[in-house]
């Protein structure tokens, strides 16, 4: 069976846990050689350890995508090992919640930092190398909150609203020179930390979905490896909303 994704070489940063972890399963079942960017060193070693270990190929490289000079080294080294960057998956994120009344500046600009500067930092680097090779894919984790958001996330909201303008307008600049640039909104996904909460909360989250149910990290990893694939080089500046219709 052909490999959607072989000999690629995919950088997918936040690869330790959750829908990083899962893409860069994913990925690896495909044929390409994951190389692992989070700030988790134990869930990060171990992820690539589980790859190895079924046959993928995968390194771990404890990167801070907030502070751009990391990046920029990280960048230079995966270069040194493999010779180029195939494809960047921009899911790192975190979020740090609260009302506007209770949001400090130090709240807000954690969660700009890492959601959309961080974005910026990892997609530059890779762009450059990109441009030299004349093939690339960009796909940036933005969410469904971009689209309509959310109580209590105006730092996370403002950042993945960002991405949505990162995306279409790297899709302009770098279409010419072969690289496609496109973005998931994933809706309310059954990640391990989502799993903890309450029942009744997660109850009411899937209440609001009109499939009834979350939505699982493979599924998000499915939407990135078709965006990385062959099968979507004509696809460039896009939104692909995977959320079970909750935006509807």
């Amino acid at each position: 069976m052909e490999k959607k994704l072989e000999n690629k070489i995919a950088v997918i940063t936040g690869g330790a846990d959750g829908i990083g972890k899962a893409t860069a399963i994913r990925f690896a079942s495909e044929g390409s050689t994951v190389v692992i960017w989070d700030m988790n060193v134990e869930k990060g070693e171990s992820t690539t350890t589980d790859i190895n270990k079924s046959g993928g190929k995968a390194i771990f490289m404890k990167v801070n995508t907030a502070v751009y000079t990391e990046v920029e080294a990280a960048t230079k080294k995966v270069v040194e090992l493999y010779g180029r960057v195939d494809i960047l998956i921009n899911n790192a994120g975190i979020t740090r919640d609260a009302t506007i009344k209770k949001m400090t500046p130090d709240l807000w600009q954690q969660v700009i930092d890492v959601n959309l500067t961080g974005v910026f930092n990892c997609a530059k680097c890779a762009a450059e190398v990109m441009v030299e090779n004349g093939w690339g894919r960009i796909i940036n984790a933005s969410s469904v909150v971009a689209l309509y958001g959310n109580f209590g996330q105006t730092n996370y909201v403002a950042a993945k609203t960002g991405l949505i303008g990162i995306t279409k307008t790297l899709a302009k600049e770098l279409g010419r020179k072969g690289i496609t640039v496109n973005a998931v909104a994933p809706g309310f996904i059954a990640t391990e930390m989502v799993k903890k909460m309450p029942p009744e909360v997660l109850k009411s989250m899937e209440e609001k979905v009109p499939l009834k149910r979350l939505g699982l990290p493979e599924e998000i990893s499915a939407a990135y490896t078709f965006l990385a694939s062959d099968e979507a080089a004509y696809i460039n500046g896009a939104v692909l909303s995977v959320d079970g219709g909750i935006t509807v």
